[in-house]
């Protein structure tokens, strides 16, 4: 199939069986599509629906972002995941604001030079916004692409990226840029899935090297796999009346700059800090969380000041909040889930959580 050839299929196909109701879709407004494709990134549709129009609603413009407290931002992305998007997000706001007049760069090359934005989504604002041609290649056009091709080169290696780069490029038309990028977008979301592609519905599927093999699944090809750790902590659910103490992460990290449970080391570091302490606590649960690069098991002591009672004088530097001003922070999905269930409103968050990442 040549790339005009393949291009054409496409268009048609999105035309007649692409994905037209999304609220990002339809908007040459980069400020709405750099927003949503940040959200998206590793992130499902469906969730990123509850979190678009309430985060427009309070951010409307990019200059509204930009004023914004970090805390503020961090408060809104709370239950999304991948924290450093939030933090890139905001900075990235900044930026434009700062050095280029409140308006996004209207070039791809430009636009890629802002914090937290990587050739693809600077191609995907470029090409939805700008009517520029420039190839997209996340995740699910990268997927598209290596069955269609049959493209069985190593992701892992630099080399091969480079490669499937200049084969995107190659296969842009000339003209609907804008509509060919979301088809294979919405093929890669829609049809051409990870572990369960719906051959006969796509509309490249006579000439895809990878259905011809027997074996879709074996593309893209990338051998390179994450080594994932372990790890073991304890926390802190300290309370005190209708109050919860909430400590600031660190600016580096895991949860740079989110509000959590103070840690301790372990379950025997926490209860010799809290041996001689006024109240009384409980353990809860052991508490598994998926994080980008390890499993942690987190160990909660619930523990309840009396309200006469001062903590100890060793506490880390935090704030004493109400739980209903707590969920309006920033708060690790572990954290949120403790407080939602204190308040009984589990159930009625935003969206489903998604992995923290860092």
């Amino acid at each position: 199939m040549t790339g005009p050839t393949l291009a054409a299929k496409v268009v048609a196909w999105q035309r007649l069986h692409g994905r037209h109701g999304l609220p990002w879709q339809g908007s040459r407004d980069p400020y709405r599509v750099w927003l949503s494709e940040v959200m998206l990134q590793q992130t499902q549709v469906s969730t990123v629906l509850d979190y678009f129009p309430r985060f427009l609603a309070r951010f409307p413009t990019v200059v509204a972002l930009a004023a914004a407290p970090l805390d503020e931002v961090f408060g809104l992305w709370s239950g999304l995941g991948y924290y450093s998007r939030a933090r890139n997000l905001h900075r990235c706001a900044q930026v434009v604001v700062a050095e280029h007049g409140g308006a996004f760069p209207p070039h791809s090359t430009a636009l890629a030079e802002l914090p937290g934005i990587g050739r693809s989504t600077a191609a995907a604002i470029a090409a939805f916004c700008f009517g520029e041609r420039a190839a997209i290649l996340d995740g699910n056009v990268k997927r598209v692409l290596t069955r269609v091709l049959g493209f069985d080169e190593d992701l892992a290696s630099a080399t091969a990226t480079r490669r499937l780069w200049a084969l995107a490029e190659g296969l842009l038309p000339l003209r609907d840029v804008d509509v060919y990028t979301q088809g294979l977008m919405d093929l890669g979301a829609t049809v051409c899935q990870n572990r369960r592609p719906v051959c006969e519905r796509c509309p490249l599927a006579d000439a895809c090297v990878a259905r011809a093999s027997g074996a879709p699944l074996a593309f893209p090809v990338k051998t390179r796999k994450l080594k994932r750790g372990r790890r073991e902590n304890a926390v802190l659910w300290l309370q005190r009346g209708g109050e919860v103490f909430l400590v600031q992460r660190p600016a580096l990290g895991v949860w740079a700059g989110l509000w959590s449970l103070p840690e301790y080391a372990g379950v025997q570091a926490l209860e010799a800090a809290w041996a001689d302490s006024p109240g009384h606590g409980d353990w809860l649960p052991p508490i598994a969380h998926a994080l980008t690069h390890f499993d942690w098991t987190l160990h909660t002591l619930a523990w309840r000041l009396p309200l006469a009672s001062a903590p100890p004088e060793d506490l880390p530097t935090g704030r004493w909040v109400s739980v209903d001003t707590a969920l309006t922070m920033g708060l690790p999905t572990p954290v949120r889930r403790l407080l939602d269930d204190q308040a009984g409103r589990r159930g009625t968050s935003a969206a489903g959580p998604q992995p923290d990442g860092l």
